[in-house]
């Protein structure tokens, strides 16, 4: 986003319009960013078999999954609801890697069934599966115990985390493959978000190593993601470009000793989409109390639950006053609970209609939007070659009855 003659745009579009074209709240995606993310990513490593998987939870879009697609990634599901949306858009079935957590048999026998790539997270349902397709190759997700990330909401490689197999169970997993005489074609882990400390991350990616090593089929391992973006100015990211030159050395090493070249595999969501994304809403009301302004707009967390789900920070920008001088604000929301997405912000002055931009939107904002008081989700625009597309239309009332049966005698 940038500002061009006196107006918020991107790609050259101004930002303004598309509220009036398309209605606020609105939800607007710049596929130029994705791009310089993904480019970005892939640059980063020196390795001959590099496979990026975008995990398609952070946004779902048919758009969004196409353009990556066309980028050259994978896909990464969690559900297989998320399988069926990516073979939908053309991704061929051996390039979407399915990784549940907690599902139930039918499922991942559902997803052997469209062909896709399997992840197992449980000694459990590893046996399971492997008694019962003691021929289909499966990936073993590992618990490294790696306290990583910003705190234990995102982050998953902990040794109280319900993802993954603990390392310490993997004599038992080596028990399964002999006595099913199953083949492991792929080790995976992921240790969480937003990832500051590289050496962490390398830390467990040694561990990977080591329990790769004793695995004698593998044709990948993966890494999972967890990059950390910028969220404000001076904020501090992942060095890409440091990571990817010492992780390439040491798969590298690995790919050495273990005697053949194995696919390196990573799966972002936040990192390739997350700054791409804004998110636009109205001003209803200025609201000032005995101790607090505070500028009400036409969302809440129905549709931008991050910030009160995990108190992340999204900058919040006037569009309609780029010009106007600073002033203190809390912004909150219309719903009927404790709705704020920024407390004591400096925002040009701001006025009931100006329209309010959030920044880093592009990850787990619609994907986890919801109906929360009956409101409509919003519609999504995504920006590609200088131009706007309407890509998801805007809920009305009919889609809050899509369900729901109605009993005549009540």
């Amino acid at each position: 986003m940038e500002i061009l003659n006196d107006q918020y745009c991107i790609q050259g579009v101004p930002m303004l319009p598309l509220c009036e074209t398309y209605g606020s709240p609105l939800y607007v995606y710049d596929s130029q960013k994705m791009t310089e993310q993904y480019e970005r990513l892939t640059g980063a490593f020196d390795i001959d078999h590099l496979q990026i998987n975008f995990a398609c939870k952070a946004l779902t879009n048919i758009n969004v999954l196409r353009h990556f697609m066309k980028l050259g990634a994978g896909l990464d599901a969690v559900s297989i609801q998320e399988i069926k949306l990516g073979l939908h858009v053309g991704f061929p079935a051996n390039k979407i890697l399915y990784t549940p957590n907690c599902v139930g048999f039918q499922e991942i026998n559902d997803a052997i069934a469209l062909g896709v790539n399997i992840n197992v997270d449980n000694i459990e349902m590893l046996e399971q599966v492997g008694i019962a397709f003691p021929k289909v190759p499966l990936c073993v997700r590992v618990n490294p115990h790696v306290m990583a990330g910003g705190h234990s909401k995102i982050s998953v490689g902990h040794i109280d985390s319900k993802f993954g197999i603990s390392i310490y169970q993997m004599p038992l997993v080596h028990r399964l493959v002999e006595t099913l005489g199953l083949k492991i074609n792929g080790i995976h882990m992921h240790t969480g978000s937003d990832i500051l400390d590289i050496d962490v991350f390398l830390k467990a990616a040694d561990i990977l190593f080591d329990t790769a090593a004793k695995f004698k089929d593998l044709e990948y391992i993966d890494f999972g993601s967890g990059f950390k973006v910028q969220y404000k100015l001076g904020d501090i990211s992942t060095d890409i470009e440091e990571f990817g030159e010492s992780m390439s050395a040491k798969f590298k090493n690995f790919c050495k000793s273990y005697g053949r070249d194995l696919i390196l595999k990573f799966e972002p969501g936040k990192y390739l989409v997350s700054e791409a994304g804004y998110f636009l809403v109205t001003t209803n009301v200025i609201k000032q109390t005995t101790s607090t302004v505070f500028a009400g707009v036409d969302s809440g967390f129905n549709h931008l639950i991050r910030p009160m789900f995990y108190n992340s920070h999204h900058d919040i920008v006037n569009i309609s006053n780029p010009n106007g001088k600073k002033k203190i604000y809390t912004v909150v929301g219309y719903i009927c609970e404790t709705d704020t997405f920024g407390i004591n912000r400096q925002i040009n002055e701001i006025k009931p209609e100006d329209i309010l931009v959030f920044k880093n939107a592009g990850a787990y904002c619609f994907s986890m939007a919801s109906n929360y008081n009956s409101r409509y989700r919003p519609a999504e625009v995504l920006i590609q070659d200088g131009k706007a597309h309407l890509i998801r239309e805007r809920e009305v009332f009919d889609d809050l009855l899509k369900g729901q049966v109605e009993i005549g005698s009540l």
